[in-house]
């Protein structure tokens, strides 16, 4: 047993985490972990998926999943041993003293039930509140988080909200109770640059006025630089380094460490284009996109809400577009209606000069063909009862003059190219979010496409698998000469693949531009907005970021 250990600056240690190792079955996940959180401190877990960051998270809570178990250490909480506490006590501790927001609050958030019942268990749990002081302090925290009409929220369920709120509520629901110790397990993965710092401005002053510790877990290496004053660098299992926020990332001293930071994306020199043509590829004139409001009783509707307003758009051969923006700017409607997914209002999509909605059935057909979309989940655009080698050869299915063996030989190349060489008999269970995605890649690539539209294709990658998806999908466009509608929120993804950048706010397109004259003279106030708000690291002279390599956003 390993003895009580100090914080590094002298301070007591509110939650310390001694030597915890977990496993399943023989095989160990978390070994040896050790850590301590003082008072008011945010601490940042950083590792790639799997490296048993969220293992050691559910630990602390009692909260493991099935068939895991922990099998060393102490985890001490105000000097309390919670792996020797009785379940009943873990219970009366999760609320008042630990707290965790979870990565996906559409998940936690219980679907059958309304908002105010769900930040009301809690309260009714852990407190002797009557019925109507708990609906005054949800209220109160519903509009300290920003919520316009808190009441209505009360009555509505979570599937009326968006990421960003959702998150929102999620965290209200925890700080209902001011724990002592909040967890926050990835929790602004899927959100945009804007709506990740407003939800983590938000727990940070949450946090300061209750003096709540933050164990804040993350791949992203920039919010751990915003946000976290201390950090902890986990790999398979293992810290493999721990310190002073500034110091680890400024002067790491272990190989993986520095492999996290160079796997951020930087801004490349773009390759060479083909000469812009007469006629571009895709052209997108005066597009309207709206989608009808909800039904208000048996025959009622609220007014249509307008997608995409007005938009204006131009690919050219063998060029990379990107669409950035807020959830819900209209990049994922844009991108679906020019694909003919989505029905358009108004407005017209060209494909080589000839209108797709006045094209007659073959034209139509040549259009579809020589399209493909990249899902931002690759997990739930896979057939999970289909083999590696058959997803990439169902788009062939449809060139019936492609024979057997070079449909075969197509595959095996592609498979080849995209890194999957030897998995072609795995199922898409069996295989990690990184080659999930290149699997999907190489099915959006295999009948070789002249346009792909690519959504959110990186957004819950971790940085080195992030950074190896990006490098490939550049390598294979260089290759193969598609174009590309590159939909993220991810700017520094963004600023890495995009020869050209439009962004959009509340379905308009308020800027445009190279990639160099977005990113460097933004005109837009929303523009700047979203570059202030990107997590970045310091570009510090002679650091493994110096500013000699840096873009705007890691300066």
């Amino acid at each position: 047993m390993t003895s009580t250990p100090h914080h590094p600056d002298g301070r007591p240690a509110f939650l310390s985490v001694q030597g915890l190792s977990v496993s399943a079955g023989a095989q160990p996940l978390v070994q040896e972990l050790s850590f301590d959180i003082a008072a008011g401190e945010c601490l940042g877990v950083i590792g790639e998926s799997g490296s048993g960051k969220t293992l050691a998270a559910r630990a602390i809570l009692g909260l493991l999943p099935a068939g895991l178990r922990v099998i060393g250490g102490r985890i001490l909480l105000d000097g309390e041993d919670l792996l020797s506490a009785p379940a009943q006590r873990l219970r009366a501790l999760r609320g008042p003293a630990m707290g965790m927001v979870f990565q996906e609050p559409l998940v936690s958030l219980n679907p059958a039930h309304r908002i105010g019942a769900q930040l009301a268990e809690g309260l009714r749990l852990h407190t002797r509140l009557t019925q109507q002081e708990i609906q005054a302090r949800c209220l109160a925290m519903l509009e300290r988080i920003g919520i316009d009409n808190p009441m209505r929220c009360l009555n509505a369920y979570p599937h009326e909200f968006s990421g960003g709120m959702r998150q929102r509520i999620m965290l209200a629901s925890v700080m209902l109770l001011n724990p002592r110790v909040l967890i926050a397990d990835e929790p602004t993965t899927a959100l945009d640059t804007l709506t990740q710092q407003e939800v983590l401005d938000l727990m940070q002053e949450l946090a300061r006025e209750h003096g709540t510790s933050i164990l804040l877990i993350t791949h992203n290496l920039g919010l751990v630089n915003r946000y976290a004053q201390r950090a902890v660098v986990m790999r398979q299992g293992r810290a493999v380094e721990a310190g002073d926020v500034q110091q680890l990332l400024r002067e790491p001293s272990h190989d993986y460490t520095r492999t996290l930071i160079k796997a951020m994306p930087r801004r490349v020199a773009t390759a060479p284009g083909r000469p812009n043509s007469a006629v571009p590829l895709i052209q997108v004139q005066d597009l309207h996109i709206s989608y009808p409001g909800a039904r208000v009783g048996l025959i009622g509707r609220r007014p249509s809400h307008d997608a995409v307003q007005g938009v204006n758009l131009r690919i050219d051969e063998g060029q990379t577009v990107a669409v950035v923006g807020g959830s819900g700017s209209g990049k994922t409607s844009l991108g679906r209606a020019i694909l003919q997914l989505t029905p358009r209002a108004r407005g017209e999509v060209s494909f080589r000069g000839e209108v797709v909605s006045a094209a007659d059935r073959a034209a139509l057909k040549r259009f579809r063909m020589s399209c493909q979309l990249v899902f931002q989940d690759p997990y739930s655009s896979l057939n999970p009862k289909h083999r590696v080698r058959d997803i990439v050869a169902e788009p062939l299915r449809l060139m019936p003059d492609l024979a057997r063996g070079a449909a075969s030989a197509r595959v095996d190349q592609v498979l080849q190219e995209v890194g999957l060489d030897g998995l072609e008999d795995r199922f898409a269970h069996e295989l990690s979010g990184g080659q999930r995605q290149r699997v999907a890649i190489a099915r959006a690539i295999v009948r070789r496409p002249a346009f792909v539209v690519a959504d959110e294709p990186v957004s819950a990658l971790d940085m080195t698998i992030q950074a190896q998806v990006l490098a490939l999908f550049r390598d294979l466009q260089q290759q193969h000469g598609f174009a590309c509608l590159f939909i993220s929120h991810d700017l520094a993804a963004v600023e890495q693949v995009a020869d050209r950048v439009i962004v959009m706010q509340h379905g308009r397109v308020v800027e445009e531009g190279t990639r160099d004259q977005v990113f460097d003279t933004p005109r837009h106030p929303y523009t700047r907005q979203l570059l202030q708000a990107a997590p970045r690291l310091p570009a510090w002279p002679g650091g493994i970021v110096s500013r000699g390599q840096s873009s705007p956003l890691s300066s």
